[in-house]
């Protein structure tokens, strides 16, 4: 009896010690407790109360992904059972924060709020290994930044409802809380506003696209897509249920091509305009002397606002040409009786321009409208130069006008194209990889990303809410390659979103991403396999 007591006490350490709690991202502090495992099976029960109902459905569904065990929900104790229980808890400080306790007893999730519980449930989830026994462990986690985003593009290439769910998914398992959804540009109009419906009926369909990177070849193929009122409305619902924010992004007054091809009246020149077959910056941009354009834009943002809770409602703003507004007789007779803005970007690298004072005229007034309507605009880091104080600034030029704009008094979320261009290649011999995409940001550099560096000023780091990478989809045809262009650099963002940088390691988070990566198999994501070749095809020349 005592050999065969010894035998199972070696099979129970060694099942043990197979769950260490080593997950992506990687929590603020795992203190490893002395005791007795808490031991999967069917006669666990989630113990939840009403409010957090939803977030005892996402538990009951991860784990029967994950062990085949689907859990019942109750919201009274009994005793004798054995519970994972799920509590919004006071003494959790942080909003976002958790604490998960591990025992023998049972498995305690507190959190600062709900979404605090969300996020420790993902790290439960992350850390099961089919039925092997949950070491005893006291988890004490919150995240870094408030801010912790991804961006995709479907205006370029156009992605299903289901799609963009998968995607939200995706953002979900990376304790990521925004997603920053880019709708209108040049190539495409992909958001139903009834008041002006040419913008789905003209502007969400383009003739044909340039094949290769700008060549002179057309696929002459017609190509389009929108996203219905009910549809956006699905997405904000479903996306919300996982606490994550969708930020809608109407670029203007440039980069809006497939606005003007549906109303060319919108114009300066009246046109005639064509949707967008090539990739780059258009020079017809909306005409700000035009008092329809500014009817057009608060019809626009009226609906998007019915749409999409969002306090934060982003304007674009970036790469707008002048040369239209200078030919426009009208536009120039206000240029002249415009102030020219305070400049705040002088120190900038020569990637910066001066604002014109047009586009800072256009801005302020769609900056009025949406805090007279109690939203936030946000804009790429071009609008600085005469933006309102309370303009959130997005940082994609690189990391100098978003610390800039931090320490001018502006919140700042850091997208640097410098880290955070996904759409980038993230291999150097690009001979086998699926874009065509040019850049090179390979895992290691956006792991090494510090967005609030202590280079800057303590009140300036106040200002950093946060980060997130950007997935532009002029390259990226299909979702797959959306999935693989993301991923695994998106799991090192998210340790750069929520782990604080003296606990970083990257050989650490590479030995954890590989752990990690079971769990995108299990959901069918595609991601780029160079860090284990191992996993890639053995002859890629022969099948």
């Amino acid at each position: 009896m005592r050999k065969l007591l010894f035998l199972v006490a070696m099979l129970l350490s060694v099942a043990v010690s197979a769950v260490t709690y080593d997950v992506v991202p990687l929590p603020q502090s795992v203190d490893m407790q002395k005791g007795a495992p808490f031991i999967l099976d069917g006669s666990v029960q989630i113990l939840s109360p009403v409010e957090l109902q939803q977030e005892a459905d996402f538990l009951q569904q991860y784990m029967e992904d994950m062990v085949g065990i689907k859990p019942s929900i109750s919201q009274k104790r009994e005793k004798k059972l054995r519970y994972i229980e799920l509590s919004v808890s006071p003494k959790v400080s942080a909003s976002e924060g958790y604490v998960l306790t591990i025992n023998n007893k049972g498995i305690a999730i507190q959190g600062g709020s709900a979404a605090g519980v969300f996020y420790g449930i993902q790290t439960l989830r992350k850390s099961i290994d089919g039925l092997q026994p949950l070491p005893a462990v006291v988890i004490t986690d919150a995240p870094r930044f408030s801010w912790r985003g991804m961006h995709l593009d479907c205006s370029r290439h156009f992605f299903s409802v289901s799609f963009i769910k998968k995607f939200i998914d995706l953002l979900a398992l990376h304790n990521m809380n925004v997603f920053h959804w880019h709708i209108t540009d040049d190539q495409g109009w992909r958001i139903e506003i009834e008041k002006w419906p040419r913008l789905i009926e003209v502007g969400a369909n383009r003739t044909g696209t340039i094949i290769g990177t700008n060549s002179d070849l057309d696929d002459n193929k017609p190509y389009g897509g929108y996203y219905t009122k009910a549809e956006a409305r699905e997405i904000v619902a479903y996306a919300a249920a996982r606490h994550i924010t969708v930020v809608p992004e109407i670029d203007m007054p440039g980069h809006m091509l497939a606005a003007l091809a549906s109303y060319p009246e919108l114009g300066c020149t009246g046109g005639p305009y064509q949707v967008g077959h090539y990739w780059g910056v258009y020079k017809d941009v909306l005409c700000v002397s035009n008092e329809r354009v500014y009817q057009f834009v608060e019809d626009v943002l009226t609906e998007v606002m019915d749409i999409f809770p969002s306090e934060v409602i982003h304007i674009g703003g970036d790469e707008t040409p002048t040369e239209k507004w200078e030919q426009c007789p009208k536009c120039q007779v206000l240029q002249k009786s415009l102030p020219t803005p305070q400049q705040k970007s002088e120190e900038f690298s020569p990637l910066t321009s001066k604002l014109s004072p047009l586009q800072a005229y256009f801005t302020k007034r769609v900056f009025d409208f949406l805090t007279a309507h109690h939203r936030r605009a946000l804009g790429w880091d071009e609008i600085l130069d005469g933006s309102p104080q309370d303009a959130m600034i997005m940082s994609w030029r690189g990391m100098e006008p978003g610390s800039k704009a931090a320490e001018t008094g502006h919140d700042v979320i850091m997208a640097p194209t410098t880290h955070c261009y996904f759409d980038y290649q993230q291999v150097e011999d690009t001979q086998f990889e699926p874009s065509r995409c040019g850049g090179f940001i390979p895992i290691e550099k956006v792991y090494a990303l510090d967005p609030a560096p202590d280079s800057l000023s303590v009140e300036a780091r106040k200002h950093i809410l946060g980060t997130q990478a950007n997935l532009w989809s002029e390259y990226l045809t299909t979702e797959s390659m959306v999935e693989y262009h993301a991923l695994p650099r998106m799991s090192a963002l998210a340790e750069v979103q929520w782990t604080q940088p003296e606990k970083k390691k990257f050989e650490d988070f590479i030995q954890r991403l590989s752990g990690f990566t079971q769990l995108l198999d299990r959901y069918h994501y595609s991601y780029c396999k160079h860090l284990w070749p191992e996993r890639q095809i053995p002859n890629r020349w022969q099948f």
